[in-house]
């Protein structure tokens, strides 16, 4: 059971206690590591991808910054919304599905410099990804301390779908934002973690999660003060503005009223069915011998996902970490779409990399710079033959 008021393993103070545990000059220079890790462990990413793409004929830039979902973003900061595609099946892909928030930084970036949009994307995510780093780095060495905080990022990075992370998408500005909104709530800066929470539900319909993970630890510190303060009040308020505003937009813009997003996401093939689809995808795998080794590791990946939160709460993670952790999960694996998907859209749940970044913490730097370099190669390569290739959005 967590409890909030249980001191983090790597010290640090309670969520609520509204004293940080280190000054800022202090988690900036501690986080130099990681963000060092972090970028060579991008650049190794970016290095292979760039070989794989010049053997292979292709631009290494239009395979980062105009390949499915990042033509969508770019469309919606030059021409705004209301541009769609209607499928031969009669069905509508709209761009009303994709959150404003970095289609409006891409546009403010190219406003300001000569960059396109398609290369403004490339910056925000660069800038953004380096960003999350440093959130994941704070919030593990808040709670298990530096060397876990090193090896979180590191295995953020590591991810085999983590060349997103260089892509003009939206998953590195969400991890950000989320990562740096649960940090304020740990260290008790609400009015922080709630105008960042608010910026994450502007980037993707995830971002309820970092909502809810907000709303239960001030419900929790308010209940141990006896009384609810201005600030924690006002970051409540703050938290779920930027979803529902968007949201309610998109409701009022296409006639659907509060039931008007999940109308557009409907016509994408997107819902929350509780699993049944992704079970269906993955029984249907077991109906050949090749398909059924892939029907295995899906499973396995499931089951590890699941050991992985069980460890979490065993090790006794901050209440928000769990919430934030469990609500993406079963987001991701609950919900219908493309299936493919699924691997990028678990990216933001970082909080369910702690386990391993502590085990990796224990061990000796050289066997733990082996294990995260030898693993850095092979998501290097997955991620340029994922990206040359058919690949998933």
């Amino acid at each position: 059971m967590t409890d909030l008021d249980q001191p983090p393993a790597g010290g640090g103070t309670p969520a609520g206690s509204g004293t940080p545990a280190k000054g800022a000059p202090a988690r900036l220079r501690g986080a130099a590591p990681a963000l060092l890790v972090y970028a060579g462990v991008r650049a190794l990413g970016l290095a292979v991808l760039a070989a794989w793409a010049a053997a292979a004929g292709k631009s290494p830039h239009t395979l980062l910054s105009a390949r499915w979902d990042s033509l969508w973003y770019t469309r919606v900061a030059e021409f705004g919304y209301g541009w769609e595609v209607r499928l031969p099946d009669g069905s509508v892909h709209s761009n009303l599905a994709f959150f404003p928030l970095l289609p409006w930084l891409e546009r403010l970036v190219s406003a300001l410099t000569p960059l396109s949009y398609a290369d403004a994307g490339l910056v925000v995510s660069a800038v953004a990804s380096l960003c999350a780093a440093g959130g994941i780095f704070a919030v593990a060495d808040h709670v298990h301390g530096r060397r876990a905080g090193v090896c979180a990022v590191a295995l953020w990075a590591v991810l085999p779908v983590g060349v997103v992370q260089s892509m003009a998408y939206s998953e590195s500005l969400f991890t950000a934002l989320a990562a740096w909104s649960l940090y304020a709530v740990l260290t008790g800066r609400w009015v922080t973690a709630g105008a960042l929470a608010s910026l994450a539900g502007l980037t993707r319909p995830v971002g309820g999660a970092v909502v809810l993970a907000l709303w239960v630890a001030a419900a929790l510190a308010a209940r141990r003060r006896g009384r609810v303060e201005p600030r924690l009040a006002l970051g409540v308020l703050l938290a779920p503005l930027g979803a529902a505003g968007y949201v309610l937009w998109v409701g009022h813009r296409t006639g659907g009223g509060l039931f008007g997003y999940l109308d557009v996401q409907r016509q994408w093939g997107n819902g929350f069915d509780g699993g049944y689809a992704f079970a269906r995808f993955v029984g249907d795998k077991f109906t050949s011998v090749p398909g059924a080794l892939a029907g295995l590791g899906l499973l396995a990946g499931v089951a590890l996902l699941l050991w992985l939160y069980v460890v979490g709460v065993r090790q006794r993670q901050p209440l928000p970490l769990l919430v934030y952790s469990g609500v993406v999960l079963a987001l991701a694996l609950c919900a219908a779409g493309y299936f493919g998907s699924k691997p990028r859209l678990l990216m933001p749940a970082f909080p369910l990399l702690l386990p391993l970044a502590v085990a990796i913490a224990r061990l000796r730097t050289s066997r733990s710079a082996l294990v995260i370099g030898g693993v850095a190669v092979v998501g290097a390569v997955y991620g340029a033959f994922w990206l040359n290739g058919s690949g998933p959005p």
